[in-house]
């Protein structure tokens, strides 16, 4: 396991094809932690990544829109997002902004 970053509320780590973001992502982070992820993504040989939100318990936008500027360079780079794991109060957000759908079928263009 690779720490990518780590802030007060919030730890971003990498571990094989995975990104995992454990805390609590406000806006304050949320561009820390995506340039964080995407350089990451960037320098990586990985041909397919999974992301996991598990570990985040509290709702947020701002996490959302990390998801899609990690989905956004996947895209870019050529990699697969073979999964996204979100916790249970993300995946309400997620299903209330009807973008569950699109989460869950990454291979769709943004």
């Amino acid at each position: 396991m690779t720490r990518l970053l780590s802030q007060s509320l919030v730890d971003l780590e990498a571990e094989q094809s995975t990104l995992r973001v454990v805390g609590d992502v406000g806006m304050a982070v949320a561009a820390e932690l995506a340039a964080a992820g995407k350089k990451w993504l960037e320098a990586t040989d990985e041909k397919s990544v999974t992301f996991d939100f598990s570990g985040v318990q509290k709702a947020s936008s701002a996490v959302i829109s990390v998801l899609f500027e990690w989905l956004r360079t996947c895209q870019a780079q050529g990699i697969a997002v073979s999964a996204v794991m979100l916790s249970a109060p993300l995946e309400r957000l997620a299903s209330l902004s009807e973008l569950d759908a699109l989460i869950h079928s990454p291979a769709l263009t943004l």
